[in-house]
């Protein structure tokens, strides 16, 4: 497994694990990343991605991303 910030721009992946507090990973589910979901990697810009999830695209920090094992 390696962090969300490894994937590269156009690819789509698969999330493994979500590692964090647990307001941290109700988050991250209210926006759609939950485990054996596939998500693309839109951009990326100093770490900060840009997500397709679903049917819309979602901005995440650098920090935020690191919490999402792929």
């Amino acid at each position: 497994m390696m962090p969300l910030t490894m994937a590269r721009p156009g690819e789509t992946v698969t999330i493994r694990k979500i590692t964090g507090r647990d307001e941290v990973r109700q988050h991250l589910a209210e926006l759609g990343f939950v485990v054996n979901s596939d998500v693309t990697v839109v951009s990326q810009l100093a770490g900060n991605l840009i997500l397709q999830v679903k049917d819309s695209r979602v901005p995440l920090d650098k920090t935020m991303a690191n919490r999402i094992m792929i």
